[in-house]
C-alpha cells in the first residue's frame, strides 16, 4: 500500500479553484474533510479524502439556453 499524499491549504484551495480562505470557512463549518494536524501551523488534508469529498459533490450545468431571453411580462 502506498504512502499517502499531504496537500498544503493553498494546494488543496488551487486543486478546488477557489480561495484559501473559502477552505478554511468550509473545514469550520463541517464542510470539508477533517484535516491532519502535523505540528501548531501545520495543517493537511489527505489527497484521498479530497478526491473522495469531490466525487461527492453534487454538480450541476445547464442543458439549454433561452436566447434571447425571454421577457416576463407583468399581469
Amino acid at each position: 500500500m502506498s504512502e499517502p499524499i499531504y496537500l498544503t491549504v493553498e494546494q488543496v484551495a488551487q486543486r478546488l479553484n477557489t480561495s484559501v480562505a473559502s477552505i478554511w470557512r468550509w473545514k469550520r463549518v463541517g464542510l470539508f474533510p477533517k484535516a491532519v494536524k502535523f505540528a501548531p501551523g501545520t495543517t493537511r488534508w489527505r489527497l484521498v479524502d479530497v478526491q473522495q469529498w469531490e466525487a461527492a459533490c453534487e454538480t450541476s450545468f445547464a442543458t439549454h439556453l433561452l436566447y434571447p431571453p425571454m421577457m416576463l411580462s407583468a399581469a
